[in-house]
């Protein structure tokens, strides 16, 4: 990789570090390329980003962000999107699916390193689309609960004739 490569890399990380969520460090010494592909197809499909990259550029990138500063050894892929929540949860789903070969190393929420047991409790939490959901099935509730007691009204009334 020649020098200005690696420069547009680093700029082009920094750039996407400084608006991320989270950012999760996860090793994957040992992995398959096909497994490799259903982590990164985990994320395309949730429009989050995977990369391995070298430690060094990693480093560079977070730093330039202006990111809290991580340790980085060895081999490591990077996930980091938009939301705090959804790189958590690939992060977490890809190491409990390949449990041998990855794992989480460390993670960085809002620009800050985070714990294992943050990043755990966040790969717990419900995304943004389900919460959603969840409130919207709670406004239609009473709304069901009428037109399921009218039904049964209707249905009596009708039988009783």
């Amino acid at each position: 990789m020649t020098r200005t490569r690696k420069e547009e890399l680093v700029s082009e990380m920094t750039e996407e570090f400084k608006n991320a969520g989270a950012i999760i460090v996860c090793d994957y010494k040992g992995m398959t390329v096909e497994n490799l592909e259903v982590v990164r197809n985990l994320a395309k499909d949730e429009d989050t980003k995977v990369k391995v990259v070298k430690n060094r550029l990693a480093t560079l990138a977070l730093e330039n962000a202006g990111c809290e500063a991580v340790d980085l050894k060895d081999t490591n892929l990077v996930i980091w999107g938009d939301t705090q929540v959804i790189p958590c949860k690939i992060a977490d789903k890809a190491a409990t699916q390949f449990k041998d070969s990855f794992a989480i190393k460390t993670g960085l929420i809002q620009g800050e390193v985070a714990s294992m047991e943050t990043i755990n409790a966040m790969a717990k939490l419900p995304t943004r689309d389900e919460l959603i959901g969840m409130l919207l099935n709670v406004w239609n509730a009473p709304v069901q609960n009428f037109t399921i007691g009218l039904q049964a009204l209707a249905t009596k009334k009708e039988e009783e004739a």
